[in-house]
């Protein structure tokens, strides 16, 4: 898919506001926490009406971060009741492709995937649902 380039005109508190969510959420630029941001926020209007799905979270991080294995584990305790299954799988020395299934009422599982992919230091996530019910 390729890239459009567009400008964007924001107040000085708004733009301040993007610049910590991108430095909080460990996003690599602006750019990159607005994809995500636009991506929720179609993702949550499709699924307002809350059916029940089935899907997969998909993450990518460095493993050598520090804790970050350890920030994902205390994520997904916390919503084990719709989670089926987590696997690791180590591309590199450095890489990890972590992918969590999962089947639940569409907004628990886009907490559940927000939870995740909003980890200092996660790469790239995506969340993929699809009816279930």
């Amino acid at each position: 898919m390729s890239l459009k380039r567009f400008g964007v005109s924001l107040e000085d508190n708004l733009l301040d506001s993007l610049d910590k969510f991108v430095t909080d959420n460990g996003f690599a630029n602006r750019s990159q926490a607005i994809r995500f941001l636009v991506e929720k926020n179609v993702a949550e209007t499709k699924w307002q009406c809350n059916h029940v799905v089935a899907g997969t979270i998909i993450i990518m991080y460095d493993q050598l971060k520090k804790d970050i294995a350890l920030k994902i584990e205390r994520v997904q305790q916390q919503y084990k009741d719709v989670i089926l299954s987590s696997s690791q799988y180590y591309l590199n020395q450095n890489f990890c492709l972590h992918i969590v299934t999962v089947t639940g009422t569409a907004q628990r599982l886009t907490e559940l995937s927000d939870g995740l992919i909003t980890i200092k230091g996660i790469k790239h996530g995506k969340l993929v649902m699809s009816r279930a019910d």
